[in-house]
């Protein structure tokens, strides 16, 4: 079924159709003191690395909000697309007219909120993507619409910039799957290659293909120094094992769908040593984050016993946008619409305030790499040098 199919058929669907679960904080279940938000993102599924760990970013400040006893509690609510765009059709509708949201966290993937964003807009639905980067959602004149992080019209340059400056190639062939991301974020660095001269070739394949034989074909055949790869990181890492056992040696450089261990298990470690990874955020570490940063990271890593991953802290920032326009009065869809077109705090790692489209006004991109086996923070895209 298209998104357009499932958009239409949707507000008919018996709620009993659709599996919900719910996570709330400190407060038990709903009453009438609870305002209640959701978190729409694949929690099951290939690519859930991407939606874990910005849900427990956001848990973290609802179950905070909620200890201090405020008048109304938060419950937060999970819905669980497993990152299909026609699964986030009905939830999405779930949500705002059996559920009453407040406002959503998501949706997290750039393909199912493209279907599923103008669902919330038409509900008046106010709602914070922690991931979605699709430069073409915040293009559509929607007003409830928000992300606290860059798109890729930011990060696909960045990238390409960065592989250019350290690693000088006169080739690079792009390729992607046909996910709504993955398209956009190969065709943003695909242009930016070719604004700087240099030569590219271009490949596509389908979401679920396994074998990429054809591609390697062409890749071999034209000779690449670097290869940039559009998408998430379960066909990342497959795709990255079958061009090293191709015998292709060229720099491979991905976007922030891959960052995840899961793009080092998928390929081997031997076979990621050195790829290149860009992202608008800064995935925490012990030994480099500082001030609020460096708390965050101690109390995540205190809560859920693992280091917060891709995206925990932007997952923590759309929550509090929330928060902070709940705990100044706003407890409908509308007032905390209002209230987050002037929000303006200092986010975790980047100022949150967004622009009149949706888009939040910082656009630092950070490039990471594979080193000895585990993904590394090298630093801001235009600062960074490969170890």
């Amino acid at each position: 079924m298209s998104w357009k199919r499932a958009a239409a058929v949707a507000a008919a669907m018996m709620a009993g159709a659709v599996t919900l679960t719910a996570c709330g904080g400190s407060g038990g279940g709903p009453t009438s003191d609870t305002i209640k938000l959701g978190f729409l993102g694949g929690f099951t599924g290939d690519s859930s690395g991407l939606v874990i760990p910005p849900f427990n970013g956001a848990r973290m400040v609802v179950d905070d909000y909620n200890a201090t006893n405020p008048p109304k509690k938060i419950e937060l609510i999970k819905y669980d697309s497993q990152g299909s765009p026609d699964q986030a059709v009905p939830l999405v509708t779930k949500a705002a007219q059996q559920d009453k949201i407040v406002g959503m966290i998501g949706p997290t993937f750039s393909g199912e909120s493209k279907a599923a964003d103008p669902v919330l807009e038409q509900a008046k639905i106010p709602n914070i993507s922690a991931v979605a980067t699709n430069p073409g959602l915040a293009q559509n004149g929607w007003n409830y619409f928000h992300r606290v992080v860059a798109s890729d019209a930011a990060q696909g340059p960045a990238v390409a910039d960065f592989l250019v400056a350290a690693k000088k190639p006169s080739r690079v062939f792009v390729v992607s799957d046909d996910q709504e991301y993955s398209v956009g974020i190969a065709d943003a660095v695909n242009k930016e290659l070719l604004a700087k001269g240099v030569t590219v070739a271009r490949d596509q394949f389908a979401q679920g293909a396994s074998d990429y034989s054809s591609t390697i074909a062409k890749m071999k055949a034209f000779d690449p120094q670097a290869i940039f790869f559009g998408g998430y990181y379960p066909q990342g890492g497959r795709l990255l094992k079958q061009i090293r056992d191709g015998g292709l040696s060229a720099t491979f450089a991905t976007g922030d769908g891959s960052l995840d261990p899961g793009l080092i298990s998928g390929a081997g470690a031997k076979a990621a040593e050195g790829a290149i990874i860009g992202c608008p955020c800064a995935v925490p570490d012990a030994q480099s984050t500082v001030g609020q940063l460096k708390r965050f990271y101690a109390d995540y890593q205190g809560r859920y016993h693992v280091a917060p991953a891709v995206y925990a802290a932007e997952g923590y920032d759309a929550a509090t946008a929330f928060v902070k326009a709940i705990q100044a009065g706003n407890t409908t869809p509308d007032g905390i619409n209002k209230f987050l077109a002037a929000v303006h705090f200092q986010g975790l790692a980047k100022p949150i305030q967004f622009q009149p489209d949706g888009d939040v006004v910082g656009t630092a991109i950070f490039i990471h790499e594979v080193e000895n086996g585990k993904i590394e923070l090298l630093g801001n895209s235009k600062e960074a040098k490969l170890g």
